[in-house]
């Protein structure tokens, strides 16, 4: 399939993105099951702060050797459907988990396996998602446009999902939850059976999508040179010592909220993030990459700052609308950057790892801002407000060492060669 082919059928790619990338994100365990699990925890099991986080970063354990389920998403061809198998085959064993949590007994131990089972079952469909939406973007040149598509459509499910754990936490027995759970799960292996041309055709004869024998594909990954400044500027991006539980913590103990007004305040910061992640869709295809990144992290650097004013609930809600909205470009355009840094045939692996480091920056930094925040009872929040900005500045001089050629061109231009 040409590029001028893949460019007529830019509908029908998103057509096919936006509603598959809204249900993996709506369904993946870290998000769906987060603050209820955590819920569980602290209102049944009376968990502290650093237990709550400790589950968190544990159960999480399969996120982060997600590049080896990319490695395996890139060489494995399950009933001979590629990406369109692993839905089929690991959806369905997700929802299965999830119903035997169901039916167990809530402890600490249980839900800690339970969750870390379903989040290893799991992986291998978000490899299959992940792998496709890289190749694509990068065959159709959209990766802009498929980088704004995947921050919004799973921003947008993330923030459903933040929203209903309120009410999930207050009108919701745990069987009720995970059984919930187990049937919005099946719907991912309905994906598994569509197979429109548009992003199917050829996809996976083209030169983006070949790779060579496994010690040659990891030795060619070392050795692109242009991973290296988009591993880290990820993984600084999502480290966030506050923003989970200390922030839970501050707003319900410390502000006096309820778990309710949490949620709200979680699903209003995030659904934020999708006026200028939409904005940074219309600019890059008018604006090179490059001058796209360094904007977005400018602005995005102070975008915690805000949350040194918010001293009720209130007005933590307020704030959480300007701070979302100061991320959101920064959000599409690094996402943006790791997709096109992939090695062909490496998508997979990559961009799992690309979302290992994201994890593990987040689940690390929570653990990290627990420990911060709890080292103080008068200041430890502002402690980790000040953290998280510290550590978004050291973005600004990493930029400068992303390889020119990648980010030269505007979406829809073919890249000049390294």
């Amino acid at each position: 399939m040409t590029d001028t082919t893949r460019a007529r059928d830019t509908p029908r790619i998103v057509l096919y993105f936006a509603p598959l990338t809204l249900l993996i994100y709506l369904v993946a365990p870290e998000y769906l099951l987060d603050i209820p699990t955590s819920y569980m925890l602290k209102n049944q099991l009376h968990a502290s702060a650093p237990q709550i986080s400790m589950f968190r970063l544990l159960t999480a354990v399969p996120v982060y050797l997600a590049f080896v389920f990319g490695l395996v998403r890139d060489r494995w061809n399950p009933f001979g459907l590629r990406d369109r198998g692993l839905m089929l085959l690991f959806a369905p064993l997700t929802a299965l988990i999830y119903g035997w949590m169901a039916f167990g007994h809530v402890s600490y131990t249980g839900l800690l396996l339970g969750m870390s089972v379903a989040m290893l079952a799991f992986r291998l469909v978000v490899a299959a998602y992940q792998g496709l939406i890289a190749l694509v973007a990068q065959e159709a040149l959209m990766t802009g446009r498929l980088s704004t598509l995947w921050n919004t459509a799973s921003y947008l499910p993330i923030a459903l999902a933040v929203y209903a754990a309120g009410f999930v936490s207050e009108h919701m027995t745990v069987r009720e939850t995970f059984l919930a759970a187990a049937a919005l799960t099946l719907l991912v292996a309905v994906f598994g059976l569509w197979k429109p041309p548009a992003v199917f055709n050829h996809t996976y004869d083209l030169p983006q999508a070949r790779a060579s024998g496994l010690l040659d594909d990891l030795k060619r990954l070392l050795r692109h040179r242009a991973i290296y400044p988009a591993v880290l500027i990820n993984f600084l991006w999502y480290f966030t010592p506050g923003i989970g539980t200390p922030m839970q913590f501050y707003m319900t103990n410390h502000l006096h909220t309820s778990d309710a007004l949490f949620a709200d305040y979680m699903s209003l910061y995030t659904v934020s993030f999708v006026p200028t992640i939409l904005l940074y869709g219309f600019l890059c295809t008018r604006i090179r990459q490059r001058t796209l990144l360094w904007c977005s992290a400018l602005i995005g650097v102070p975008q915690m700052l805000p949350l040194l004013f918010a001293h009720t609930g209130q007005s933590a809600l307020l704030m959480a609308v300007p701070m979302g909205m100061m991320g959101g470009m920064a959000n599409a355009a690094f996402y943006d950057l790791a997709i096109r840094s992939c090695p062909s045939g490496l998508q997979g692996t990559f961009m799992m790892l690309i979302v290992a480091l994201m994890a593990l920056a987040f689940r690390g930094s929570d653990l990290l801002g627990s420990w911060i925040y709890a080292s103080s009872p008068a200041h430890g929040f502002q402690y980790c407000v000040i953290a998280i900005v510290s550590v978004y500045a050291l973005i600004l001089p990493i930029i400068a060492l992303v390889p020119k050629h990648v980010t030269a061109t505007t979406d829809g231009q073919a890249s000049a060669p390294a």
